[in-house]
């Protein structure tokens, strides 16, 4: 499983998102590029502890039974639910949406799974570090798939 904790595939991260333009074309889904950055920071935040999160009650009912799924090599669907906190829909500067995503990559990665474990998602509850890096990892993919990057 690629993770942002390996070098490699943080870095295949990293080039992807310096392949992404202001007015690349969506795929699927609402965002624009800009807001898209935003979305995915404010994800990582959550896993780099710079937000705490509570386990919402839907999680706590259906998250045991899609862990596995979301966790495992399929990539995530396209117009997956998300956690309504991390919509994004105002206008955003593309330019320092993407720095942001840049350094929050970059930090979240370098400071390794063992930083990442036992922090609070929303819907699947505490994760183990590894769980963490797989997961963002996976919603990078999927969000640059939607730009075409």
């Amino acid at each position: 499983m690629s993770t942002l904790f390996a070098q490699s595939d943080r870095q295949g991260i990293l080039d992807r998102l310096g392949k992404l333009e202001p007015g690349a074309a969506r795929q699927w889904g609402k965002m624009d590029a800009a807001q898209m950055c935003a979305h995915c920071v404010a994800a990582l935040e959550v896993g780099a502890g710079d937000v705490v999160k509570e386990h919402g009650f839907l999680g706590k009912v259906l998250g045991r039974f899609v862990k596995g799924s979301l966790l495992g090599e399929k990539p995530f669907s396209k117009n997956s639910p998300t956690d309504p906190s991390f919509i994004v829909s105002d206008p955003r500067d593309f330019e320092k949406e993407k720095a942001r995503l840049v350094e929050i990559v970059k930090r979240f990665g370098d400071a390794g799974a063992a930083a990442a474990d036992g922090r609070m998602h929303s819907f699947f509850g505490r994760l183990k570090g590894d769980e963490w890096g797989v997961l963002m990892h996976k919603h990078l993919d999927h969000h640059l798939r939607q730009f075409g990057v």
